[in-house]
């Protein structure tokens, strides 16, 4: 196999936009064809130069020519699509959050598992080199002792009336849309997992979804961590991490792309302040690397099983919710 082909099941905008443009860029991939529920795949096909279009999600599904596809359906749709895919023998690429509670996550990895196929949640902000570059700031002790970490994610919604973000039972929400993104920020540079969580978070009177939420973390190595996501701010896309000698701030924590690529990494520390620049191209990495596995037969970086403990997180910040206390996770 010189290139894994690959099929988008929707005309999501994030596909056409981000996803679909990264597959033409990426050595070791090819777009072969996408599918809607009705004639928009035809247009989209035409208008991106890809070679098929399909007029419902099973067709693709079902086309030889296809080793791989991409999920951006929406997040209650997840977990029936990864499911119809794997069984069909396709590879998958399922946008974040890969479904809407843990046990639903955790059916969906065993079968995928059980059906031999690479299974990856689409969290492509973390094939950007700026973050393997913060864990050798942290790694090489320059601000001290890991005490505390910060994370923010917001962008202001302007037609909350028709997103598909305030539908609940479609799972909507910010926790849900942006929150899992500081959710994996915190485990993965962290290298560990919340054992207490509590939300504060502002409800839409008229949906129930969260339009805003603040939680609190306790994390298994002691260190205590913090995030907020929101509908309803201005857009902020960052981390910090605080030691007992300095700190690091990545102020383009998960849309690097939004500038070209380029990403900050801004430290203090005792040996004085620097900024340094790190350019990625975070979709093309992510399908590239997908791609590889799928070529190589080797399991993929971010595996199921992390992908099962981020989701974790999050539900229970939605228990902290309904609750409205701290959760203990077991």
């Amino acid at each position: 196999m010189e290139k894994v082909r690959w099929g988008v099941v929707s005309t999501a905008s994030i596909a056409q936009t981000q996803v679909i443009p990264a597959i033409n860029r990426s050595e070791n991939a090819e777009m072969v064809g996408i599918a809607s529920r009705d004639e928009k795949a035809k247009a989209v096909a035409a208008r991106l130069s890809i070679p098929k279009s399909f007029e419902s999600y099973e067709e693709l599904l079902r086309d030889s020519e296809i080793d791989a596809v991409y999920i951006p359906l929406p997040n209650h749709l997840h977990s029936k699509w990864v499911k119809k895919a794997a069984g069909l023998g396709k590879h998958v690429l399922c946008e974040k959050p890969a479904a809407l509670t843990t046990e639903e996550t955790g059916e969906m990895a065993a079968f995928c598992k059980q059906k031999d196929i690479k299974f990856m949640e689409a969290f492509m902000y973390q094939f950007h080199p700026q973050h393997q570059r913060v864990q050798e700031i942290i790694a090489d002790g320059e601000i001290g002792e890991i005490k505390f970490m910060r994370a923010s994610f917001s962008f202001y919604m302007e037609d909350k009336q028709s997103n598909i973000r305030m539908k609940k039972e479609m799972g909507g929400g910010s926790i849900y849309d942006v929150g899992c993104y500081c959710i994996h920020a915190i485990r993965s540079i962290l290298h560990t997992e919340p054992i207490e969580v509590e939300t504060f978070a502002t409800l839409d009177p008229h949906t129930g979804v969260d339009l805003s939420a603040l939680v609190h973390m306790k994390l298994a190595n002691g260190i205590m961590a913090v995030f907020d996501c929101s509908f309803d701010m201005a857009f902020r896309q960052e981390y910090e991490v605080v030691g007992t000698k300095g700190r690091i701030s990545v102020p383009r924590a998960f849309r690097p792309d939004t500038y070209g690529g380029e990403g900050f990494i801004i430290v203090q520390s005792e040996q004085g302040d620097r900024t340094e620049k790190i350019t990625g191209d975070q979709y093309k990495l992510q399908i590239e690397h997908f791609s590889q596995s799928i070529m190589e037969n080797t399991q993929p970086s971010y595996s199921a099983e992390n992908t099962i403990l981020n989701m974790r997180a999050i539900d229970a910040c939605y228990q902290s919710i309904c609750q409205k206390a701290a959760v203990v996770l077991a």
